[in-house]
């Protein structure tokens, strides 16, 4: 057991991580490619029309999967962040930053598509809704993350700078997802819960491989970009000399 979780140890190191994110990524990248393909199909020409949204409602096939994870993405981010902080590792700081530009994606694609999706069934682009207030505070968060760790020079000054802010804004999280709940809204509640689902078969399976093409991309890219922040930080080491040549 303790050779074991002296193995997974290892990882923590980011010449060990970088070749594990290198094997990994593209099976994320190519599970993300055909779950998307998938449910893509599934979701604009299977699942039949709403009764009473339309054919307008088939964008919360996009819009569901990026807003569950822009929220998700920052609780991971702050976890990393949270752990470079506390243990002073490396790579923890690396994989907060890896994270932190495809969360803001998310983040921005939830309120546009959330606006698209609002005008037609609420006659406007934007409310200051609770729901929608929360998530676009969270966009601030994930892009002061980013300028805050850009604007300090030394890198593991700027981990633990932006550490701090990332661990404070994840109390907007939970205000996001129970927003709906403590307030009283515009925006509709959950529709699909532990407890079952409001949504036909078919549109549930579309929703749910949509998300899980999501989190593959998610993952995949956070990979990918974090092979290359290891690269630019530890330019300086003969490994990376070493892959580079």
């Amino acid at each position: 057991m303790k050779t074991r979780v002296v193995h997974w140890f290892k990882f923590a190191s980011p010449q060990s991580f970088y070749v594990l994110a290198g094997k990994m990524w593209p099976w994320f990248a190519g599970l993300a490619t055909v779950l998307a393909v998938v449910g893509l199909w599934i979701s604009f020409f299977v699942a039949p029309v709403d009764a009473q949204q339309g054919q307008g409602y088939r964008i919360i096939f996009v819009h569901v999967p990026a807003s569950q994870l822009s929220m998700l993405i920052y609780l991971v981010m702050a976890a990393w962040a949270g752990l470079g902080l506390a243990f002073n590792t490396r790579l923890s700081g690396m994989m907060a930053c890896a994270l932190a530009p495809t969360g803001a994606l998310f983040a921005f694609l939830s309120l546009i598509t959330g606006a698209l999706w609002g005008k037609p069934m609420w006659g406007t682009w934007w409310v200051w809704d609770a729901r929608l207030t929360s998530e676009l505070i969270l966009l601030f968060l994930y892009l002061g993350f980013m300028a805050l760790h850009a604007s300090i020079d030394d890198p593991r000054r700027a981990d633990k700078a932006s550490a701090v802010l990332a661990l404070v804004g994840a109390v907007n999280v939970p205000i996001i997802y129970f927003s709906v709940k403590w307030w009283n809204t515009l925006h509709q509640g959950a529709s699909v819960s532990l407890k079952g689902s409001s949504m036909a078969s078919t549109m549930l399976s579309g929703m749910l491989i949509m998300v899980l093409a999501f989190w593959m991309y998610a993952i995949a890219i956070a990979l990918l970009r974090v092979r290359n922040i290891i690269l630019d930080r530890e330019r300086h080491t003969e490994w990376v000399k070493h892959a580079v040549a």
